[in-house]
C-alpha cells in the first residue's frame, strides 16, 4: 500500500475510533429505535452515491457525443465501482442501487421513508432540500465537497467516510432485533455493502486516490483534510441520531 495512504489510515484512527465506539449503538433496544436511525442515515447512504456519481462526471465522459475522457486506468477504476453501487443485486437477486435496497430495508422495518422519497422528488441542481439539522449539516458538508469539483478531495470523502466505518456490534445488534424478520432486508444491506467496501472497493478507492495524488503533496494535504472533515461529520450525524433516540 502507498506510504502515504498508510499516513493517512494512521491519522484517522482517533475520528474512525469516535465513529465506531459512538454510543448510539448502545442506544438501539427495538426495531422502532433502527427505525429512527434508518430515517436519519439514509441521507447518508443516498450522499455517497452523489459523491461516487461526482466522480463519474469529472473523470469519465457521461455525455454524448462520446469522447475518451481521462486516464482509462481511472475510468475503469470508477465504472466498476458505480456498476455495483448503481446496479448491485438484492437479497432476491434483482438489479438495485444500494439506496434502493436502503428504502426497502425501511419499508420493511417500518421505517417511514415518505420524507425521503419527497426528498428524491425536490432535489436539484444546486438545491438540496431541508430535512433536520444533523441531516442538514452532513449534507451541506458532503456537497461543499462535491462542489469543490477536486476530484481528489472527492474521492477521500467517498473513501474515508463509507460504510465499512460501521462496526461488526451494529450488525450484530440488528440481527439480535430481528426476531419477527422484518430486518431481514436491513441485515442483508449492511452486510453486502460492507463486504464490497472491505473486499472490492475499498482497495479500488485507496488506488484511485493514489492515482489522483500522484506526487503533489499538497492534493495529499487536502486528501487528509477532506478525509478529517468528513468523519467529524459523520460524528456528528451520529450525535444528531443520538439526541433523537434520548
Amino acid at each position: 500500500m502507498n506510504e502515504k495512504i498508510i499516513t493517512i489510515n494512521r491519522n484517522l484512527e482517533p475520528y474512525k475510533e469516535d465513529i465506531v465506539n459512538h454510543k448510539l449503538y448502545n442506544k438501539l433496544k427495538n426495531t422502532k429505535d433502527i427505525a429512527v436511525l434508518m430515517e436519519n442515515h439514509v441521507y447518508a447512504v443516498w450522499d455517497f452515491m452523489s459523491l461516487l456519481k461526482s466522480l463519474q462526471h469529472i473523470l469519465t465522459c457521461t455525455a454524448s457525443p462520446w469522447k475518451p475522457k481521462g486516464d482509462p486506468k481511472i475510468r475503469r477504476l470508477i465504472n466498476s465501482i458505480v456498476l455495483e453501487e448503481e446496479s448491485d443485486v438484492d437479497e432476491q437477486g434483482n438489479p438495485s442501487s444500494h439506496f434502493e435496497m436502503y428504502l426497502d430495508a425501511m419499508d420493511q422495518c417500518g421505517a417511514n421513508t415518505k420524507p425521503v422519497k419527497q426528498f428524491i422528488k425536490d432535489v436539484g441542481n444546486n438545491y438540496i432540500p431541508l430535512v433536520n439539522n444533523g441531516v442538514d449539516d452532513f449534507l451541506k458538508s458532503t456537497f461543499n465537497i462535491i462542489n469543490s469539483n477536486a476530484p481528489h478531495k472527492i474521492a477521500s470523502a467517498f473513501t474515508f467516510g463509507r460504510e465499512d466505518l460501521i462496526p461488526d456490534m451494529f450488525t450484530a445488534i440488528v440481527k439480535e432485533y430481528n426476531t419477527d424478520n422484518k430486518l431481514d432486508k436491513f441485515v442483508y444491506y449492511l452486510e453486502r455493502h460492507i463486504e464490497l467496501d472491505g473486499g472490492e472497493h475499498g482497495p479500488l478507492a485507496l488506488q484511485l486516490i493514489s492515482d489522483l495524488c500522484g506526487d503533489d503533496d499538497q492534493k495529499w494535504n487536502e486528501v487528509e483534510s477532506t478525509a478529517v472533515n468528513s468523519l467529524i461529520a459523520r460524528k456528528k450525524l451520529w450525535d444528531s441520531i443520538l439526541s433523537q433516540l434520548s
